[in-house]
């Protein structure tokens, strides 16, 4: 994951330029990560980060998990 104009992006290939940050792709480490703010300081940013774009990532994921078993 990386971080740009504020809001947390998926980063699956680990090649976006700029400081990223890792989070395993199911529901209890993202929801871990929002609760201790986690993001921001992993970041080193001020203030709250939009995560949208992540949950969509780690509820994809998971469907995916769950269709391959």
């Amino acid at each position: 994951m990386t971080v740009s104009g504020g809001q947390v992006l998926p980063d699956p290939a680990h090649r976006a330029p700029g400081r990223g940050a890792h989070l395993h792709p199911v529901a209890e480490c993202l929801e871990l990560a929002e609760r201790r703010k986690a993001f921001p300081r992993a970041f080193r940013v001020p203030g709250p980060l939009e995560l949208e774009l992540v949950r969509e990532h780690v509820a994809q994921r998971s469907n995916e998990a769950v269709q391959s078993q």
